[in-house]
């Protein structure tokens, strides 16, 4: 009844029963198991504790846009371009979503030839000077409020003066 065979069979199923269920855990683990155990990748929620009796850290003084813009890249804001030419144009009379840039630098606010302005440009007054533009491209809704811009702003004070050069030399 038992015969070398028939053990050798049963031992062989069983063997084959274990790596089944082996590599069906080790395939459950790898899709269902979140905790990795790394900087990038940790499960639950992170909690910051302040240490009160620290002193508390000093505050880096903002470097004036002026002098970043002095010393800004127009090569570098040429990268910077291409998110505002989605909507944004270098030829004059080009209008889109927005109203043509070309020469956008010292140009009178809402002076763009066959644009219409929202309420919250038309609200302001004097010239695309740098800094209003850095203002502007900075927060739009909070710099014109009002207005149609829905650009969410660039954080960056390098990045805005690199970008601002790029417009100037687009006369």
């Amino acid at each position: 009844m038992f015969d070398t065979m028939t053990i050798t069979k049963a031992g062989g199923a069983v063997c084959a029963a274990l790596l089944v269920f082996l590599l069906g855990g080790w395939a459950a683990e790898g899709l269902y198991n979140v905790d990795h155990h790394d900087e990038d990748h940790v499960s639950g929620y992170r909690i910051a504790i302040v240490d009160e009796s620290a002193e508390p850290a000093e505050e880096v003084p903002e470097v004036p846009f002026a002098d970043v813009y002095a010393v800004a890249d127009a090569g570098a804001g040429e990268r910077l371009w291409r998110q505002c030419s989605a909507c944004h144009a270098l030829n004059a009379g080009q209008n889109g979503v927005g109203p043509y840039l070309l020469g956008v630098v010292g140009r009178p606010k809402h002076s763009a030839e066959g644009f219409d302005y929202s309420d919250g440009l038309l609200a302001l007054e004097g010239d695309w000077t740098p800094e209003n533009i850095s203002g502007f491209i900075a927060n739009p809704r909070e710099y014109a409020p009002g207005t149609s811009m829905s650009y969410g702003g660039m954080d960056d004070i390098e990045d805005r003066a690199n970008l601002i050069a790029y417009l100037a030399t687009q006369q």
